[in-house]
Parts: structure tokens; C-alpha cells; sequence
């Protein structure tokens, strides 16, 4: 049980145990691997959860804002990667970072951008396509060169990256393996294409969660990279990249009460506590708003919040399954997993621990912003 002294619900709990488990698989398979991890930090947020990710000390990591790399390395973490493709006015912020003595590196995929971070003397990964999911250049583009010689004459190129963020549209490991291939190929051959025209390209990162798990081989690549497989979530679980039993963030909730004739049961967790994310809608399983436990965290199976209004939910049986409504007391605590880890953490400003240790449940703070 959730001890006496619980938070006011909603509140967001992080179950250490599951989180040390997911912790400890991805950095054993990346030691397997041959590769450095460098842990992505936009889901957590939480100077304490990066603690446990890097093994206590200070390690390499990939930021989502500058907020995060502000806040991580006034914490030791000064090996720093900004995977969003920088934006010329932050360069001001970048600098300020790196005369503190952080190693803050960027990254851009055209040349305004090179130029720009070439003026400032910040250095630079190059983003490659690896899947035409987002940003980047097709390693075989000419754009390449040209890019990397902006970088170089101003000894600002650090190398290449790509992300396979069309990963998340498939399921299981073989075909997660498939892309995992198909990114490092990318980066790899990026990579190639830069030393053949004598430019320097000591890393090639790559990573996605899904890729970063189902990957066999990362020959030529020198890190990886991975964010929200700390919690997981109900889209990794979707597309079976975990079970519902790693997901270790929740949003505890309490009954506030009844509509029996429609068979619902309100609780005070609405789209502020769960995010308005619906990425599980495409899947085969569709979780709407999130899946339903108990107060240990039980999944209390085919009940699921199939609204939210900004402080109510409503909890009902998907559709086409045959048991009861839920007859819960009002005042009972359930726990509801989310869609999307990053979404829903985003929405809280701590997390309540619940300690592998069995004790009383601890407060991590974390932040948001830009």
C-alpha cells in the first residue's frame, strides 16, 4: 500500500525498483554493445533521476532544452549534447554555458545554421535523415560537405547523429532490429562520406528507444542514445518494446464518485495530471487517456480512462469487454498508467518515489520550461 502520508491527489509516482531494472538493462546492453550511452533527459527532468542514470557521477547526456542543460550542469554534468536543432538567437545562451565550462555541443542540419554556429565557435554534430521521420540530411547528400567544411574551418565539427523516430510506428523486436540497422547504416555512412572529403568525424551517435534496445550491432558508432526508457510507457508497451510491468511512472487518483446508468466512475486526474497524449491510439490496443491499477499498481485489466476534462477523468471498460463497472468506493486510490511518459511527467512539478526499500514514499523535484 501507499503509505498514510500520500500526497494530495493527482500526484505522480515513480516506482524505483521498475526504474533501476529499466536502468540497468539499457546499460548492459549498450556495455554488450560497445558503445557509450548517453542517457536523453527530456522525460525526467529530475537532477535525481539523472543521478541514478549516470551511476551516481556525472556522466555524457542529451538535453531537449536549454533549461535542462542550465540545470544539469550547474549539477557537474558538463558533457552535454542539445539534440534539437539549434535556433541562431540561442547561440548567446550556448556560449554563456560553454564559458562556464561546459561541453555543450549542438546540432543543425543546414547551412545558415553552420554558419551561424561557426561565427560563435560552438561545435556541432550534423543531423542525418535516417528514416524521413523529421529533420537531417540523407547521408548521400551533397549538403553534407558542403556543411561540414563551415564546421571545420571553424574547428567546430564533433560528428554526426541521427534519430529513428519512425521506430515507434512499428512492433517488435525484429522489426525495431531492422531499424536499428537501417540508423546506424545512416550515421555510419554520413560519417564515411565526411572523412572521405578529409573532414574529421570523431562521433556517430544514434538512438531512439525502441533501436537502442532491439539494436545487434553498432559497429562504426560511438555512442547511443535513448530518453524515455528510465519509466517506459503504454507506447513502448504497444509496440512491445516492454510489458506493462516496467512501466515505473504512474498518476495516483482518487474516487470522487459515480454515474452507475452510464458506468462510469470519476476520478480527480483529468487531462492536467495525464496529458491530452493519445499516442496508443494508432496501436492495436488503443488506452485512451491511460490504463487503470489499483493503489499497488495492479493493472486492474480492460478499464481505462476514456475521458478527460482538466481536472476530471472517467474511468469506463473498453469497449467489447464483458465484466462489471467498476464499484469502488469513493475515496479509493488507483494508480493510471501513461500513454507517454514525457507527456505526463510534464505535468508535475515532483515525483513521489516509491522506494524499492518498502519505506515512506520520497520527493524528487523536477522541472520544466525551455
Amino acid at each position: 500500500m501507499i503509505d498514510a502520508q500520500a500526497p494530495d491527489t493527482p500526484a505522480l509516482l515513480l516506482d524505483e525498483a521498475r526504474m533501476l531494472r529499466n536502468i540497468a538493462r539499457l546499460a548492459d546492453h549498450a556495455q554488450k554493445l560497445g558503445v557509450t550511452l548517453r542517457p536523453h533527459l527530456k522525460t525526467a527532468k529530475s537532477v535525481d533521476v539523472a543521478r541514478q542514470l549516470t551511476g551516481g557521477a556525472p556522466g555524457p547526456i542529451t538535453v531537449s532544452t536549454l533549461a535542462e542543460a542550465e540545470v544539469f550542469f550547474a549539477d557537474g554534468y558538463n558533457d552535454i549534447l542539445y539534440a534539437v536543432g539549434i535556433a541562431p538567437q540561442k547561440l548567446k545562451r550556448v556560449q554563456a554555458l560553454r564559458q562556464k565550462g561546459c561541453d555543450l555541443v549542438v546540432i543543425l542540419d543546414n547551412a545558415a545554421q553552420a554558419q551561424a554556429v561557426a561565427e560563435a565557435a560552438v561545435p556541432a554534430m550534423i543531423e542525418i535523415d535516417s528514416d524521413g521521420h523529421r529533420g537531417g540530411l540523407r547521408p548521400d547528400d551533397p549538403a553534407l560537405v558542403e556543411i561540414g567544411r563551415i564546421l571545420h574551418t571553424a574547428e567546430c565539427l564533433r560528428g554526426v547523429m541521427t534519430h529513428a523516430g519512425e521506430s515507434y510506428t512499428v512492433r517488435g523486436r525484429e522489426a525495431h532490429a531492422d531499424f536499428a540497422e537501417q540508423e546506424r547504416k545512416a550515421a555510419v555512412t554520413a560519417a564515411e562520406n565526411l572523412r572521405a572529403a578529409d573532414l574529421p568525424c570523431p562521433a556517430v551517435s544514434v538512438g531512439s528507444t525502441p533501436t537502442a534496445h532491439a539494436a545487434r550491432d553498432l559497429t562504426g558508432v560511438t555512442e547511443l542514445r535513448a530518453g524515455v526508457y528510465m519509466f517506459f510507457d503504454l507506447v513502448m508497451a504497444g509496440i512491445d518494446v516492454c510489458t506493462q510491468d516496467d512501466i515505473a511512472l504512474s498518476v495516483l487518483t482518487t474516487v470522487i464518485g459515480h454515474q452507475p446508468a452510464k458506468g462510469w466512475t470519476m476520478i480527480d486526474a483529468g487531462w492536467m495530471a495525464l496529458s491530452r497524449d493519445r499516442g496508443t491510439a494508432a496501436q492495436d490496443v488503443d488506452q485512451s487517456y491511460g490504463l487503470v491499477c489499483d493503489e499497488e499498481g495492479r493493472v486492474l485489466t480492460d478499464y481505462i480512462v476514456v475521458s478527460a476534462n482538466q481536472e476530471h477523468g472517467i474511468i469506463a471498460l473498453r469497449d467489447g469487454a464483458e465484466q462489471p463497472p467498476l464499484n469502488l468506493p469513493v475515496g479509493t486510490r488507483l494508480r493510471i498508467l501513461p500513454n507517454h511518459a514525457c507527456a505526463t511527467a510534464a505535468q508535475h512539478d515532483r515525483y513521489h518515489l516509491v522506494p524499492q526499500s518498502g519505506g515512506p514514499l520520497e520527493v524528487w523535484p523536477r522541472f520544466n520550461g525551455w
